[in-house]
């Protein structure tokens, strides 16, 4: 048997010891269960977004709320996960999509058995109740790039790493980047969109690969959270802090020591942890039969004053205001 058969086979039974969790007695449930799916279990990001949903449980007893996950980045363990939720009649799925085509067909099963559907970094997902953003993607792209390029002096070689092809978020942030940088004809885009599933010794790899055969490269625009921590360390490795930069999505605790040194020169980021409030209050207001209108205050930081949309399917996309940059002068500030 092929590794990575195996490792998709321990990878789904993993999984199943997750939702296992859940129980198979949803049947006997006296409030409603609202389960959150993320695309991977026991990394910062997520970490972080199971904070919030565990806040969001403390302060919302009349429902029963958590968090589960497949153990790695690995698009078909987290649509095992959903199946098995959607089988024992969970009354709310809040997903984070790996791949939001992987997961049409579940959650299109799910909405047809009344079980409500929350989306998050899934803007073109159509089998969803309402998808809910941190911020316009596009925006924050563009801002992560021309953060990029000003520590670049808007001139030389440029990468980008994606969490996976099939991302959504990752790819809009990166397509925005790319837009933004052709506003400076020096910019010089090279070997784009790298994936890098979440894995930051794999980011790490592929940086030094990318430093080998680029060693005139500036700069790096990155996506997944643990991506600015593997090519921050193959920066720092090579000598190179403050001489390359660095931005993309990260958290200001893991990324402290590498934004000290140099290595990263700023990070973007949204807290997880309102993310996971914010699906969980959509997703509880939904059960109650209530619309999701524009403007509307969820009860969380950054999502006082939503902007509603018509979303790619029959649902509706949920704008927040929570986008964050931040660099050495300004990261304590966020202490997560």
């Amino acid at each position: 048997m092929k590794t990575e058969t195996k490792r998709r086979l321990l990878g789904c039974a993993l999984a199943g010891v997750l939702v296992a969790g859940f129980g198979g007695t949803l049947a006997a449930q006296t409030k409603p269960v609202i389960a959150t799916v993320v695309k991977i279990s026991g990394i910062p990001w997520f970490d972080r977004m199971n904070t919030g949903v565990e806040a969001f449980a403390e302060a919302n007893p009349d429902v029963d709320a958590s968090q589960t996950g497949p153990a790695t980045a690995d698009a078909a363990q987290q649509l095992q996960i959903v199946q098995d939720l959607v089988a024992k009649g969970v009354n709310a799925l809040a997903v984070v999509p790996m791949d939001p085509a992987v997961l049409e067909g579940a959650l299109k099963r799910a909405m047809e058995r009344g079980i409500v559907v929350v989306t998050h970094e899934a803007d073109n997902q159509a089998n969803t109740n309402a998808d809910v953003e941190a911020f316009d993607n596009s925006e924050y792209g563009a801002a992560l790039n021309a953060r990029l390029a000003e520590c670049m002096g808007n001139a030389g070689k440029w990468t980008t790493f994606v969490g996976s092809l099939g991302s959504r978020t990752h790819m809009q942030w990166v397509g925005a980047g790319e837009e933004n940088a052709k506003k400076h004809s020096d910019m010089q885009l090279v070997d784009p969109n790298n994936e890098s599933f979440d894995d930051a010794n794999s980011t790490y790899e592929k940086a030094k690969e990318i430093l080998r055969k680029h060693p005139d490269i500036k700069g790096f625009q990155t996506s997944a959270g643990n991506d600015v921590l593997g090519v921050g360390r193959a920066i720092d490795e090579a000598g190179l802090s403050g001489k390359i930069c660095l931005v993309g999505t990260g958290l200001p605790n893991p990324s402290a020591d590498l934004l000290e040194s140099g290595a990263i020169t700023a990070i973007g980021f949204w807290d997880p942890k309102n993310a996971g409030m914010a699906m969980n209050s959509i997703a509880k207001t939904l059960l109650a039969k209530k619309e999701i209108t524009d403007g509307m205050d969820l009860g969380v930081e950054g999502y006082n004053k939503v902007t509603v949309k018509k979303g790619a399917g029959s649902g509706v996309l949920v704008i927040g205001n929570g986008m964050v940059l931040a660099d050495k002068s300004t990261y304590q500030k966020y202490l997560f």
